[in-house]
């Protein structure tokens, strides 16, 4: 099984200042807002879509939700299930199925 990390979710006090901070290094971002969730912004670099989140006034900064790309020959929610991995939400995206999950400390993974 092989696994690429695709995803990286920052929550931000303020995604506009946030926004600028990484466009200084250089980043380009687009809005975007996806079914009833909020407006945030994103970008890819290599294969990576780093997303910018408004805070949710219940969680910090340190509230960061990873994607991984997962290669495996059977199907992945089976093997979520053999390894009694609950998975919290099922995503359809682009075609494509993502099963969300959390680790050990709480944190959202995105398996796609």
């Amino acid at each position: 099984m092989g696994v690429s990390l695709n995803l990286l979710v920052l929550r931000c006090k303020d995604i506009h200042i946030s926004k600028a901070f990484y466009e200084k290094l250089g980043l380009s971002f687009q809005l975007e807002k996806h079914g009833g969730g909020p407006k945030h912004y994103a970008t890819q670099m290599d294969g990576l879509v780093l997303e910018l989140y408004p805070l949710k006034t219940e969680s910090d900064v340190s509230d960061i939700r990873l994607g991984l790309s997962v290669s495996y020959d059977g199907e992945l929610l089976s093997l979520l299930k053999q390894y009694d991995i609950e998975v919290t939400s099922i995503n359809n995206l682009d075609g494509s199925k993502s099963f969300v999950v959390e680790d050990p400390d709480g944190r959202k993974i995105e398996l796609t």
